[in-house]
């Protein structure tokens, strides 16, 4: 178990800044860490390729896939389906290989219910103030769509305290920096340290009196 990799589930509002952040982290630990590959049923865009940005499968095989377990979570957005490969994850991890998955509320409390040791981490900018003037500072979305992102925002703030730990993005360096804190502490949990723990059992056994 100890060298079993994590499964770290990053979630936060839409302006959290978790892309920049996860950039950092894979930076920082580019063999100890790797962001998941998800299977997608889209086509394939210029420059993305096989295996690296997206699995990429039919209706069928990705419904398939649905039916026999395949998959750790999914869902379904403008008629194309995305989803989580349950196999790819568990073999990162088997290699010691952290895995981290950025996905929303919902698929995270789904995700720790299969996997209890999941270590689920909630970002988020200082404050509320913060977080509209990121969103109006993208420029990228008018009034009305920044206002329905602070409304979902006002909606997800209700299921923070279910996650393990919350993560203020306040400069992503440092951010990213409290992330792999957590990481390395999450390994050094006894809970994760079962073989060494029988190991110095049995050794002292030969002292016992």
């Amino acid at each position: 178990m100890a060298d079993r990799g994590l499964l770290i589930v990053i979630s936060g509002f839409a302006g959290s800044g978790k892309g920049t952040v996860v950039k950092q982290i894979l930076a920082d630990r580019p063999y100890r860490c790797s962001l998941s590959t998800s299977v997608t049923t889209r086509s394939p865009r210029p420059g993305e390729e096989e295996g690296v940005s997206y699995f990429f499968r039919t209706n069928e095989e990705f419904e398939r896939m649905i039916r026999e377990g395949e998959l750790i979570e999914y869902a379904q957005y403008v008629s194309h389906y995305y989803g989580t490969p349950k196999a790819w994850v568990e073999q990162k991890m088997k290699e010691g290989i952290d895995v981290i998955l950025e996905i929303e509320i919902q698929g995270a409390m789904n995700i720790k219910k299969m996997y209890p040791d999941a270590v689920l981490i909630f970002l988020m900018p200082p404050g509320a103030s913060e977080l509209e003037k990121r969103l109006v500072g993208r420029g990228t979305e008018d009034a009305a769509t920044v206002r329905a992102r602070l409304s979902r925002a006002c909606e997800e703030a209700q299921g923070i305290e279910n996650y393990d730990y919350l993560v203020i993005n306040d400069e992503v360096e440092a951010c990213a920096g409290r992330i792999e804190t957590i990481a390395d502490a999450e390994r050094l949990r006894t809970g994760r340290q079962a073989d060494q723990i029988r190991q110095m059992q049995q050794g002292l056994e030969r002292f016992r009196v």
